[in-house]
C-alpha cells in the first residue's frame, strides 16, 4: 500500500469527506487504513479492567484505502498521488506533485 501510518491524509469521499487527520494503523490484506478522529463509533462495553465504568465508548472505525488521500507537506489543503522511484536499488515514495521524496518514519 502507498499509505503508511504516520502520513498526514485526507478523507476524499463518505460521510467523512473532508476531514483530514493521521494515520494510526494500517490493514495491508482488507485494504483498510485507521485514521485518527475520524469514522469514530459508539459501542456499549461491559465493565473491565481497561473501561472499569463500563458503558459507550467511542472507536475508531478504519476506512478503505481508496477513499484517503496523502496531503502535500507544506499544504494545508493539497492532496497528491504517490508515486515510488528506484536510486540505487533503493525503493523510496514520491509525492507525484511537487516530485519530492517522501519522508518515512520508522517504528
Amino acid at each position: 500500500m502507498k499509505i503508511q501510518t504516520g502520513d498526514i491524509v485526507k478523507v476524499i469521499a463518505g460521510k467523512e469527506k473532508g476531514r483530514d487527520g493521521i494515520v494510526m494503523r494500517i490493514y495491508p490484506k482488507q485494504e483498510r487504513v485507521m485514521v485518527m478522529g475520524v469514522n469514530m463509533y459508539k459501542r456499549h462495553v461491559k465493565k473491565s479492567e481497561q473501561y472499569p465504568q463500563g458503558g459507550v465508548v467511542e472507536l475508531p472505525r478504519a476506512l478503505h484505502v481508496s477513499n484517503v488521500m496523502k496531503m502535500v507537506a507544506g499544504d494545508k489543503k493539497a492532496t497528491t498521488r504517490i508515486g515510488y522511484v528506484v536510486e540505487n536499488g533503493k525503493k523510496f515514495r514520491v509525492e507525484k506533485k511537487t516530485g519530492e521524496r517522501i519522508k518515512t518514519s520508522k517504528k
